[in-house]
């Protein structure tokens, strides 16, 4: 029960007004309130007068300058070097802004369109309403089983569409989730050298390490990887394969992966194949498929894109196939991750693998005869250059004197500032692509003619380095 209690003396003239509400209200003696006494007043209040018996205050402090917000990264991204080509693209941005028409060779980003009758069904489907929601993560069905089709048609390898075929958004993500789930700390993984980036840096986000083999003569690379898996401790649990290579367009024969699952079983390590360039040959070679070698589903798996031979790259549209262990446990890594690409997409695709076949092939044609007009222009400025039977790009040897008288990268950047032509430096992909520029094939002819026109005259002889 609460008890009020009116005051008509006001406080501002007598300050114990107050204290004998407050012991009326508590039914007790001011004393017994503040058992420890009260002052006593001499003079009338007087709320002008300072009283010189109260304890001095102190004056206000103020916190310290804090120290800026520290951001602490984890250490797996502490382990990341410098992006190599962020010089270049950061110039090539710059260069582009201020107007200068630069003839980009760099990424291997396709400039043409995918088949007319793809856009079509894009469009379509994306007109549906029910393609708007969440999509299963490991990709529909009929598109799955669309993929089995075409391995069996092209490599005539059976895959079981529900447990054996998964779909990504793009291989890159595909790869880098499957390194998640196959790689931890302690784990090694054996990679291509020169490596595409995410080769190297996917084991090594996943906590992973590597070791990386020279794949400019292939019969070398296995000896090599037996003799790392014979002297190593503990052995490496991952080979990492990339046919055509990217960057060195390096190729092989069938031959080839039926030693790759033949060490696979002996020396107990998983495969993953990076098949990004499987739609795009030259000369009538037809890349191999590993999933073709006997016993190539009870080790490993593959990664095919449709961003290359199907003009598809911004659409991020990329399978994984084979082994149903590793795929599950990609699988699993993806549930957690995302939700699967837009469904309207994975229905355009279907119509792509179903119907465009003829179109990929004309991609090639046209690749080709890119990459015979490059070849050719860097031959006559007297560049030791192979032409490449399959990918998008030219891997071209630095002609002397420059190449031992300045870094690739340097290199690069000569040609981009006085040139006005990108390109990517070997040392991008590694050591061991220093040396070498990797040109793609994704400008038209006419364009890969005069960016030939334009590094020749940055690099005349009046311009070229002497020696000491």
């Amino acid at each position: 029960m609460l008890s009020f209690c009116v005051c008509s003396e006001n406080p501002a003239d007598n300050p114990w007004a107050g204290l004998r509400v407050l012991s009326t209200i508590l039914g007790r003696s001011v004393s017994s309130v503040f058992p420890f006494g009260v002052a006593t007043m001499s003079q009338p209040f007087n709320s002008d007068t300072p009283n010189i018996d109260a304890p001095a205050i102190d004056p206000l402090t103020t916190d310290p300058v804090p120290k800026p917000f520290e951001i602490k990264f984890a250490s797996r991204v502490d382990r990341l070097p410098p992006y190599m080509f962020g010089r270049i693209n950061n110039s090539l941005y710059q260069k582009r802004r201020a107007g200068d028409d630069v003839i980009d060779l760099g990424m291997g980003n396709p400039s043409d369109p995918p088949d007319p009758s793809v856009i079509q069904k894009l469009a379509d489907a994306a007109a549906d309403p029910s393609n708007h929601g969440y999509s299963k993560s490991n990709g529909i069905s009929n598109l799955r089983r669309e993929v089995a089709s075409k391995y069996y048609r092209q490599y005539g390898v059976r895959l079981d569409p529900e447990l054996e075929v998964m779909a990504c958004l793009g291989s890159k993500e595909g790869f880098s989730h499957m390194c998640l789930a196959l790689m931890g700390p302690g784990d090694t993984a054996i990679i291509p050298a020169p490596y595409f980036p995410v080769h190297m840096y996917g084991v090594i986000l996943a906590s992973g390490n590597v070791v990386a083999l020279d794949v400019a003569d292939s019969e070398r690379f296995l000896q090599n990887v037996a003799y790392t898996c014979e002297h190593m401790a503990p052995t490496p649990k991952v080979l990492i394969v990339n046919y055509p290579h990217n960057p060195s367009s390096a190729v092989v024969e069938p031959d080839f992966f039926v030693e790759v699952v033949r060490l696979a079983k002996k020396y107990g390590f998983m495969v993953i194949h990076d098949f990004a360039y499987a739609d795009v040959a030259f000369d009538g070679y037809h890349p191999p498929s590993f999933l073709a070698a006997p016993g190539a589903k009870d080790v490993g798996v593959e990664f095919t894109t449709m961003s290359k031979g199907y003009n598809m790259a911004g659409w991020r549209v990329g399978f994984c196939a084979g082994n149903s262990e590793m795929i599950r446990a990609l699988g699993t890594v993806k549930g957690y991750y995302d939700y699967g690409m837009f469904q309207a997409i994975q229905i355009a695709s279907i119509v792509a693998l179903r119907d465009t076949e003829a179109s990929v092939a004309r991609q090639s044609r046209i690749y080709q005869s890119r990459r015979d007009v490059l070849v050719t222009s860097l031959k006559r400025l007297g560049w030791k250059v192979t032409p490449p039977k399959a990918g998008m790009f030219v891997w071209a040897e630095i002609p002397e004197p420059w190449k031992s008288s300045m870094g690739t990268m340097d290199f690069a950047l000569k040609l981009l500032e006085e040139g006005n032509v990108a390109v990517s430096p070997g040392s991008g992909f590694g050591q061991a692509g220093e040396g070498f520029l990797r040109m793609s094939l994704v400008e038209n002819e006419q364009r890969l003619r005069q960016a030939v026109r334009q590094i020749g005259k940055c690099l005349s002889p009046t311009t070229a380095p002497t020696s000491a």
